[in-house]
């Protein structure tokens, strides 16, 4: 492997239709000639995609790749995720993604668990070693701390909890990215921590996923993909540079891997790898 060519792997969501089974397996072939760690798959919340979830998951498993389901304390019990962990493990898989989830409009409670260390800490105590546990992580801290300094010691318990690794929200300043990590270390956390990439298709797309979750588009990307308007070409054109030099960026500075947030799509994912050396 070259310096060039550290670890990526892949997000998916679970498909609502036939006709998205069969693009996102399409997508999925694509994507897995580039040799990925693993494939991960969300979880609606409350568990309201739960059998697509582990439906793609077990076809991704059944195609001989590393397979990573994703967990959320959002309307889960202990004897649901324990059923759910119990299945995966039956199945052969390897890896979970641990997450608190966002608290959907409607529902009142999160669950029984309240925090994302809770649930790492009940995976650790029905399944001990068995599965590697991949948990958030916010460079540019979650929406709803109170602080930086709050946010960095919850990411340090999820750790501290039996998380092997952490996946970040995507961003598009590298520095921040840098500085969470140098900070996360002061706290003595010492677990790989690999940067979230979202590719840019569509700039309204993304504007509102970023309001949502917090991630920021730089004002000068921001003024610069609404000066192109309707014109998606140049979005994408524009995209393409922007996320592989964040990428370039990342890598250059020592970043453990690159996860991509495909949105279910290969192209954007595969040409900026390509752009990076990955054949």
């Amino acid at each position: 492997m070259s310096n060039k060519q550290i670890p990526v792997s892949f997000e998916f969501f679970p498909p609502q239709t036939p006709e998205g089974t069969e693009k996102l397996t399409a997508a999925r072939q694509l994507l897995a000639a580039l040799k990925p760690e693993f494939f991960s798959v969300t979880f609606g919340a409350g568990g309201s995609t739960q059998d697509r979830t582990m439906d793609a998951i077990r076809q991704i498993h059944t195609e001989g790749h590393q397979a990573a389901p994703h967990l959320s304390c959002v309307g889960s019990t202990r004897d649901n995720i324990r059923a759910l962990l119990t299945a995966y493990k039956e199945m052969g898989i390897k890896r979970i993604v641990a997450l608190r989830g966002d608290l959907p409009s409607g529902m009142h409670s999160i669950g029984e668990f309240q925090y994302a260390n809770e649930l790492v800490s009940f995976i650790r105590s029905q399944t001990g070693a068995h599965f590697h546990i991949e948990v958030a992580a916010y460079p540019e801290f979650h929406p709803q701390a109170n602080s930086a300094r709050e946010d960095m010691l919850n990411f340090k318990r999820k750790i501290n909890a039996g998380a092997n690794s952490a996946i970040t929200q995507y961003f598009y300043n590298a520095d921040g990215y840098f500085r969470f990590v140098d900070e996360t270390r002061k706290l003595g956390v010492t677990a790989p921590i690999v940067p979230g990439i979202m590719p840019i298709t569509r700039f309204s797309q993304l504007a509102r996923f970023s309001d949502t979750c917090g991630a920021e588009i730089p004002r000068w990307m921001r003024r610069t993909m609404e000066g192109y308007g309707d014109d998606v070409e140049s979005v994408q054109s524009f995209g393409r540079d922007v996320v592989t030099q964040l990428c370039e960026k990342l890598i250059a500075g020592g970043a453990p891997g690159l996860h991509f947030y495909t949105l279910n799509q290969a192209k954007a994912s595969i040409e900026i790898l390509h752009r990076l050396g990955y054949r």
